[in-house]
């Protein structure tokens, strides 16, 4: 197991790619603590995996602070932090998006990891090291139209990831971020910009070399390698999960 004796905490675990990384870290050997603004959800794959299940709107400092105390108390330590919870407004023309809906994608996208960071370095300082990593996207990389607003937070994703690794390097912390393309998750339809019918997947998956999207079990064996000791020099990085769609 690539993870025994490891403790971790995921955002956004109650669905999607973080249900499954959750899921795939206890299978792993590591000890989960499960966190969601879906407290029904986070409770059910907390209760599947024998992890803790923790509440928390990530857009908050004090609940973010609260949930890593959480966790450390009832872990002893914490040692990875998966900043997977995100949003999206829907695809389309750029000025039908307005600014409360500009700052949701920016206070769940990029806020959150301001909040994270400045709930767990302390922690990782004390103890000698830690890993972070953020869900960033292909949007980030090779934006495209209809999804501006929501491109420039993983830009910033990808950004501040990459700034971080500088900055926390000599702490023995280690941060890089995944960048999926789309996957079949409860945001599809908003990255489509219309209904989620077999000819809009096919005509995405088109744009694909390797001929399909992004599975969330893609998304965990990545972030499974990237969490272990397997890829102690590796910091900075930023791991296209894409199928080929960035080339």
């Amino acid at each position: 197991m690539r993870l025994n004796g490891k403790t971790a905490l995921v955002t956004g675990a109650a669905s999607g790619f973080g249900l499954q990384i959750a899921t795939r870290f206890a299978a792993e050997g590591a000890k989960v603590a499960c966190v969601d603004i879906n407290a029904d959800g986070a409770k059910a794959i907390a209760d599947q995996i024998g992890g803790l299940a923790l509440t928390c709107d990530v857009t908050d400092g004090g609940q973010v602070r609260d949930c890593v105390e959480r966790a450390v108390g009832d872990f002893g330590q914490l040692d990875i932090v998966i900043n997977n919870a995100g949003w999206s407004h829907p695809n389309g023309p750029l000025l039908d998006v307005d600014y409360d809906a500009f700052r949701k994608v920016y206070a769940i996208n990029v806020d959150s990891i301001f909040h994270m960071t400045h709930a767990v370095v302390p922690h990782w300082r004390d103890i000698g090291g830690g890993v972070m990593l953020n869900v960033g996207s292909t949007a980030g990389i090779r934006p495209r139209p209809g999804l501006t607003w929501y491109n420039s937070t993983k830009g910033a994703v990808h950004l501040m990831t990459k700034s971080l690794a500088v900055d926390l390097a000599p702490d023995k912390i280690r941060v890089c971020a995944l960048a999926p393309v789309v996957s079949a998750t409860a945001l599809l339809e908003t990255f489509l910009g219309g209904p989620d019918t077999p000819e809009a997947r096919e005509r995405f998956v088109s744009t694909i070399p390797l001929g399909r999207m992004c599975e969330p079990t893609d998304m965990a064996s990545a972030a499974v390698f990237l969490a272990s000791d397997e890829a102690n020099f590796l910091t900075g990085v930023i791991l296209e999960i894409d199928g080929g769609r960035t080339i």
